[in-house]
């Protein structure tokens, strides 16, 4: 099921080592992560509440844990809203293992459209919860980071702190 945002959601910003991102969710679900660098930089809003939601505050708390390297995978209850074709993409994405990487031609192959891989970048780009929907894992079919909502120094310095926590891992 997909619903929009609605008044009744908060939005919420959290500190994090690669700069401010902003959450959007209620107490059953996230819908929205703003990154820095993208959207976060330019939110001007205001948080409505003096504590944050039930799916907000576990959402701040997994992403501390993944940039602690304590999380390789969210668990997170999510609503994002999209198409058909945007949902089965984003299915996809969550199967991208941490500290891994797939090309858009690999994700259009996983979700049964093996030509589509200009869609699988469209999709990722309207992907409403970054990071936790790992769209920065996936890359050009030569190797080469490609296009990222929070710019491309941001998805290389979240491949970077997934390899770097693998690393020290083994």
């Amino acid at each position: 099921m997909r619903t929009e945002i609605s008044s009744a959601d908060q939005w919420w910003p959290v500190a994090t080592p690669f700069g401010e991102m902003v959450l959007c969710g209620n107490n059953r679900v996230l819908h929205h992560i703003l990154l820095p660098g993208g959207g976060a930089a330019t939110w001007k809003g205001e948080t409505s509440h003096r504590s944050c939601s039930a799916s907000i505050a576990e959402a701040e708390r997994q992403l501390e844990a993944y940039f602690s390297g304590k999380l390789l995978h969210f668990d997170l209850p999510l609503e994002p809203s999209g198409t058909e074709w945007q949902l089965s993409v984003w299915r996809a994405l969550e199967d991208i293992g941490f500290g891994e990487t797939r090309s858009y031609g690999d994700i259009a192959r996983a979700v049964g459209k093996p030509t589509a891989a200009r869609a699988v970048g469209s999709a990722n780009h309207a992907n409403p919860l970054p990071v936790v929907v790992p769209c920065h894992r996936v890359i050009g079919a030569d190797g080469s980071l490609t296009g990222y909502g929070g710019g491309l120094d941001l998805k290389a310095r979240l491949l970077a702190h997934e390899r770097g926590v693998l690393a020290r891992r083994a």
